[in-house]
This record gives C-alpha cells, sequence and structure tokens, in this order.
C-alpha cells in the first residue's frame, strides 16, 4: 500500500494570556491507502488538534512545527490557495456537530452542488443531480425531496450522512471523521459506521477515525494510535492492541470498557485527572496516575520505540511487566 499521509514530529503549541498551551507534542504518524487508523485518547489529549493542523485550520494563536505530507506536499508550507484546492477534493473532514457544520439557511441540494462547482467546475444542473446519486450512495431515504430541505428539518443521522456525502463528493484520497457518531443513538451511531466501513471497502478512501469510543475503533479500524497528553503513548494493529495492550494508559482505557462477556459488578477508572496542557508533570505524563509509575518515569520522558511492524510504545516498562 502507498502512504497517504505522513506526519513527522509534528508539536502545536496556542499562545494563551496564561502561558503557552501544548497541544501536540512531537507526533508522527503514517496513514496508508485504503486503511482505517483509529485515533483514540480522552478529551484535550491532542487528537483533533493533530488532524486540524493537517486540515490548515488551526486557530490565529497556533504554533506548528514539523512537517505533514499529503500525496508528496507538504501542508504546513502550503498557503491558502494550495490547502483550498486539496480541501474538499483530496481531503475531507466530517466534524463532530454536523448542525454547526451545515450552513443553517441553505438547502442541502444547493451545500452538495457548490463543492463540485466551486472544485470540480460543473453546471448547476449537473452538480444536483449527482449531489443526488451521492446521497443514495449514502442511504439516504427519499434524496430527490430532501435535496430542497434545510439542515434544521432533517434529524441528526440524517445530517450526519448529508455531511459524510458532502465529504465524498469529490472522491477524496482520505476521509478525516472527528468523532462521527457523537450526539447520535446507538442504532443510528451503528449505521454510520457501516456506511463508513462501505466507503473504505468499495472506494478504497483512507479514513482517519477520531473518538474516544474503542468500541468504535475495534469495528472499523485497521490500526490505531492511543494519544494522552498530546504524545502517542501507543500504537499498532487493532487486534494486537486489543488482546495485548502494552502502555498502562492504554490497558486502563481497555479496562474501562464494559463487555458483554463479563460480569460487570463495578465500574472500572482510571484514577486522576488528564494532565493541564499548560503544565505538563515531568517525565511520563501519565505516571501520576499510572499504578506501575517508578522514579524513572517521573524524571525522564519515554521515547516512542518500535517494537513490531506497526507497534510501539511510549513506556519505561516492557509488555510482561506492564501486563502483571
Amino acid at each position: 500500500m502507498s502512504t497517504v499521509l505522513e506526519i513527522n514530529h509534528l508539536t502545536v503549541s496556542f499562545d494563551t494570556p496564561d502561558g503557552a498551551v501544548q497541544a501536540v507534542n512531537d507526533v508522527s504518524l503514517l496513514v496508508e491507502e485504503g486503511e482505517c487508523v483509529g485515533l483514540v485518547g480522552e478529551s484535550g489529549s491532542g487528537k483533533s488538534q493533530t488532524f486540524m493542523a493537517a486540515m490548515g485550520l488551526l486557530a490565529d494563536n497556533a504554533t506548528v512545527s514539523g512537517a505533514i505530507h499529503f500525496e508528496g506536499s507538504n501542508l504546513l508550507t502550503a498557503n491558502e490557495k494550495e490547502l483550498n484546492k486539496l480541501r474538499g477534493e483530496r481531503i475531507a473532514m466530517i466534524f463532530q456537530d454536523p448542525m454547526t457544520s451545515l450552513t443553517p439557511h441553505m438547502k442541502i441540494g444547493r451545500q452538495l452542488a457548490e463543492v463540485l462547482i466551486e472544485h470540480r467546475g460543473v453546471g448547476k444542473a449537473e452538480a444536483r443531480k449527482q449531489a443526488r446519486a451521492m446521497l443514495e450512495r449514502v442511504h439516504f431515504p427519499e434524496a430527490e425531496r430532501r435535496l430542497d430541505m434545510y439542515p434544521h428539518e432533517l434529524s441528526g443521522g440524517l445530517r450526519q450522512r448529508v455531511m459524510i456525502a458532502m465529504a465524498l463528493m469529490c472522491e477524496p484520497a482520505m476521509l478525516i471523521a472527528d468523532e462521527p457518531t457523537t450526539a447520535l443513538d446507538v442504532t443510528v451511531q451503528a449505521q454510520i459506521l457501516d456506511l463508513l466501513m462501505e466507503i473504505k471497502d468499495s472506494l478504497g478512501t483512507a479514513i482517519v477515525l477520531i473518538t474516544h469510543d474503542l468500541g468504535v475503533v475495534a469495528g472499523l479500524a485497521d490500526r490505531v494510535a492511543v494519544m494522552y497528553g498530546g504524545r502517542i503513548v501507543e500504537k499498532g494493529a487493532v487486534a494486537d492492541m486489543f488482546e495485548s495492550p502494552a502502555h498502562p494508559y492504554t490497558q486502563g482505557l481497555l479496562a474501562c470498557t464494559p463487555r458483554l462477556d463479563e460480569d460487570i459488578t463495578a465500574l472500572v477508572t482510571i484514577p486522576g485527572q488528564p494532565p493541564n496542557a499548560q503544565s505538563l508533570p515531568g517525565g511520563c505524563s501519565f505516571h501520576p496516575r499510572c499504578t506501575y509509575v517508578t522514579e524513572r518515569c517521573k524524571a525522564e520522558r519515554p521515547i516512542l520505540e518500535t517494537t513490531a511492524k506497526y507497534r510501539a510504545k511510549a513506556c519505561h516498562l516492557d509488555a510482561l511487566e506492564a501486563a502483571e
């Protein structure tokens, strides 16, 4: 498989009146053609900011270093015109809340058609025809009639389908899905995930799935990277990560996930709170919450080291010690 996206040593910080906020710290990640990569972590771990940087959508007070190569071009050095050409045509993003992502005073047919008019120079009539076809492709009921509806007239699940259809209008090489099932009921969540799986398999589109839900990752992703305190602490194939998590944080996340094949007598939690990005602890950022903490963990930041193909962890303990 060829590499679609390569992130190398990405660091993102934000200047605020209270000091610098270190949102992303030395992140490196590969996304290959036709695969789904899950990015997992608690709120504030840096998941979304990593790919907001790739899309050129960071706030004005952001400072960025490193490199993000997409199909051979460094997105961090691209100008606005170059980014606008890539966004929507080669890279598309589905945001958490479709209601705030869609323009409320425009009918959905017009919003979908504008993608083709802007990026492909397609005429209005043909663009509308292709918009209807794309809605039907994402299993949108009564597509022709609903092209003339406004976003507020649709359910949350249908609005999310509109967002997916809009993202796919130009058949991009990579789709970034940021918490695509947030605020949807369980049945609709399953439908959206099935749709993303269908897109990956039928179109060969690379998908980055940003989520805090390990169940979503297990059902859709091929590989997963776990973020904590702005850093990737573990990454690997989904099956390997779920079967033998090597980092204590990953173990904690999995332990917190209820299972249908186990009796639940009490919910498991990870003690403590996520770190403050303005004052990250020394050494390993997870050490204040870690069961296996040592003096070395407090003093020395672990390096993300490759242990096997696609498998890496940033922890001073080896896998056997961490599993005891």
